[in-house]
C-alpha cells in the first residue's frame, strides 16, 4: 500500500510491508529533506520505519516524524484497531521515532510503553500526560505469544543516551532504530544493490556513530549472545537482509579503528538539556574532521568509573556546561578534574539553559592544572543559528589539529624524498574558493583545481577534510572559484593563509561583492566562476569535489593566472 501527500513541494509517502510473521513495516517515505538536524546535507532524502508485530498480544515499535501525522495515523488505523495494540516500544526519544507517541496514546490511552529507564523520562517531557509504563533493561524480555518473545538489548548513545535495540526470538528480527541505518529514500525496501547505498552508509556512520565508536563495539559485543539474525530492521533507510554480515562488520571495523586510535577526545555533555545535544554534536564533527577519535559521554546518566577511565586515557577534553543543584553532577565534574592533567586540551561550552554551571569556574580550575585551552568557551546567549554550529565545528577541528600536530610533523618528512621531490613537481593554479550558506560564510586558499567536463561545464576541486569550507562545499552547495592574477596575488594569499580563530569573519577588510547565489566574489581577483557541486568521492584526507560551472567573467583578459610551483609532494 502507498499513500501520498503533497506539503510545500516536499514528497511524504508511505509504504508497507510483511517483513516476517505477523510482523508489517511501516515506512514513512521523506523524499526531500536535505538536510538532517543540523548533522549534515541529505542527498537521497531519508525515512522513518516503525514496526507492527501481532502475537496473541500486539506491540508497535517506534512511531514517526510528526510530519507524517496524519499519513501515519491513517495508516496504522487501517492495518489494526489502535485499541488492540498493547505495548508501544520507545527505541528511544528521537522526535523523529518518537514524534508521534502523544497521537498514538491518544487513540489508546491503555497501550504499555516500553523502554529504558532514561527513555521513559524523557518522554515524560514529551507527551505531558499519565500513561502506563514497563521500564527495561539489558536481557529483559516480553511474551507476545505465537512465538514472538522480544528481548532487549541496552544500547547507549546509539546515537541518544536511552537506545534500546528489540530483538524478536520468533522471527529473529533485531530492531535497532538509528544503528545500522541510513538517509536513503527510494522504493527498495531492503538493502539489494549495495553499491548504491554503501555511500550513504558510510557518512551515516561517520556522522552518528563514530563519535560513539567505544559504545558501537559494546552493543555489537551484546548482539553476539543473540542467535541468527534473519533481518535488521533500521529506523532510517532500507532493512537489512541480503548484507547483514558486511554491513554490521563494517560497523566493527570502522569502530575497531577509531577505538584504537592514537588520539581521543572525551566530550562530556547533558542530553535532553538545553541545546547541549546538538552543539556537542557539532564540536565532534570538527574533532572526526582531523581523524582524532570522539567519545560522547552523556554526564546524567554517566558511571564515576568509566568517567574516570576515559579522562585518564583521552588527549582533550570538551564539557558543555550541564545544570546547576545536582549533587551527581557536581561529583562528576570533579571527577574529572581529579583526573585530568596538564598535557590534556580542553574545550568548554554552554549548553544554553538558565541554570548552566558557569563556564569560568571550571576554566579556571583547569588553567590551575596547567591544562591547554583549545578554543576559548562557546557562549550561548541566544537560540541557536547555522553560525554558531559552524563555530562549534570550527573549534572541533581546531582542538583535532592541535592534539595531531606531532603526527602531522611527521607525515611531511615520511614519504621517499626522492619520490616527493618528483611528487612536488605537479604546478598548480591560486586560487580562493568561497562559499555562503544563510548566515555561514568562508574561504580558502586552493592550488588543487582542474577543469574536468566540457559537457556540462565542470572543475574538480581537492578539499581537505579538516577545512573549516568543507561543511559548505556537499552536494547541491553553490560557491565561488576566485582565479588570483600573477604578480597581484600576494596580499590575498597571505590572508587567507591566516589561522583564523573559530567563527571568525574571513572576509575582514577584503573587498568583495555578491555573486548570483549570495557567495563572495574577491573584487582583486583575475577572474571568477559561479559553481555548483555536483558529486563528491572521498579520497583518503580529501575531497575531490565535482562541480558545474553556472557563469564566469574575467576582469583582466591580458592577465596570467597564478601559479603555484611546491618542491615536495606530501603537504601544501
Amino acid at each position: 500500500m502507498v499513500v501520498a501527500a503533497e506539503r510545500k513541494q516536499a514528497r511524504l509517502t508511505l509504504q508497507t510491508l510483511e517483513v516476517a510473521a505477523e510482523t508489517t513495516a511501516i515506512r514513512s517515505l521523506d523524499w526531500d529533506r536535505d538536510r538532517f538536524d543540523i548533522e549534515f546535507p541529505l542527498e537521497n532524502g531519508t525515512t522513518y520505519n516503525s514496526f507492527l508485530i501481532r502475537g496473541e498480544k500486539v506491540a508497535l515499535v517506534d512511531t514517526a516524524h510528526e510530519k507524517f501525522r496524519h499519513l501515519y495515523l491513517d495508516c496504522l488505523t487501517g492495518l489494526i484497531d489502535p485499541q488492540s495494540i498493547d505495548y508501544l516500544v520507545i527505541s528511544h526519544t528521537e522526535p523523529d521515532h518518537s514524534g508521534l507517541v502523544k497521537d498514538v496514546l491518544e487513540l489508546n490511552p491503555d497501550i504499555t510503553v516500553v523502554g529504558a529507564k532514561i527513555a521513559l523520562q524523557f518522554l515524560d517531557e514529551l507527551v505531558h500526560r499519565p500513561y502506563s509504563r514497563r521500564v527495561v533493561k539489558q536481557g529483559d524480555r516480553l511474551d507476545l505469544g505465537k512465538g514472538h518473545e522480544l528481548e532487549f538489548i541496552s544500547a547507549p548513545n546509539l546515537h541518544w543516551p536511552d537506545t534500546i535495540f528489540t530483538y524478536d526470538h520468533g522471527t529473529q528480527v533485531l530492531y535497532t532504530c538509528d544503528a545500522f541505518g541510513m538517509h536513503f529514500c527510494d522504493n527498495h525496501s531492503y538493502d539489494l544493490d549495495l553499491p548504491v547505498i554503501e555511500a550513504d552508509y558510510r557518512i551515516y556512520y561517520d556522522c552518528l556513530m563514530g563519535p560513539n565508536a567505544r559504545s558501537v563495539l559494546s552493543a555489537l559485543k551484546r548482539l553476539s549472545n543473540l542467535p541468527q539474525i534473519d533481518l535488521v530492521a533500521t529506523g532510517h533507510g532500507p532493512l537489512l537482509r541480503h548484507n547483514i554480515e558486511e554491513l554490521m562488520g563494517r560497523y566493527r571495523d570502522w569502530s575497531t579503528a577509531k577505538a584504537k586510535a592514537e588520539t581521543l577526545v572525551a566530550l562530556f555533555y547533558a542530553a535532553d538539556y538545553g541545546n547541549s545535544t546538538a552543539l556537542a554534536e557539532a564540536i565532534a564533527r570538527g574533532i572526526a574532521k582531523t581523524g582524532v577519535a570522539v567519545e560522547m559521554v552523556d554526564l546524567l546518566i554517566a558511571d564515576p568509573q568509566e568517567v574516570r577511565v576515559l579522562v585518564d586515557i583521552a588527549a582533550g577534553l570538551v564539557i558543555g556546561m550541564p545544570p546547576q543543584f545536582s549533587k551527581e553532577i557536581q561529583a562528576l565534574l570533579s571527577t574529572i578534574l581529579a583526573t585530568s592533567h596538564a598535557k590534556q586540551a580542553v574545550g568548554l561550552f554552554e549548553s544554553g539553559g538558565e541554570d548552566d554551571e558557569s563556564v569560568y569556574p571550571l576554566r579556571n580550575k583547569f588553567q590551575e592544572i596547567g591544562a591547554t585551552e583549545s578554543f576559548a568557551p562557546i557562549l550561548l546567549k541566544e537560540a541557536p543559528t547555522d553560525a554558531l554550529y559552524q563555530l562549534c565545528e570550527e573549534a572541533g577541528t581546531d582542538l583535532g589539529q592541535w592534539l595531531t600536530r606531532d603526527r602531522t610533523v611527521k607525515h611531511m618528512k615520511s614519504l621517499n624524498t626522492d619520490l616527493d621531490k618528483a611528487l612536488g613537481r605537479l604546478s598548480g593554479g591560486l586560487y580562493i574558493i568561497t562559499a555562503k550558506k544563510g548566515d555561514v560564510a568562508s574561504a580558502m586558499l586552493a592550488s588543487w583545481v582542474s577543469q574536468a567536463s566540457m559537457e556540462p561545464l565542470g572543475i574538480s576541486i581537492a578539499v581537505a577534510k579538516d577545512r573549516a569550507i568543507e561543511s559548505l562545499m556537499h552536494v547541491g552547495d553553490r560557491f565561488v572559484l576566485n582565479v588570483l592574477e600573477e604578480g597581484n596575488y600576494q596580499s590575498l594569499m597571505r590572508h587567507f593563509l591566516k589561522r583564523f580563530p573559530p567563527g571568525a569573519d574571513r572576509f575582514a577588510g577584503i573587498k568583495t561583492y555578491p555573486a548570483t547565489h549570495g557567495s563572495p566574489i574577491l573584487a582583486d581577483a583575475l577572474a571568477y566562476l559561479e559553481c555548483e557541486v555536483v558529486s563528491r568521492m572521498e579520497c583518503s584526507d580529501h575531497y575531490v569535489v565535482y562541480s558545474t560551472v553556472d557563469t564566469g567573467r574575467v576582469s583582466k583578459p591580458d592577465s596570467l593566472t597564478a601559479v603555484h610551483h611546491r618542491k615536495v609532494g606530501n603537504h601544501y
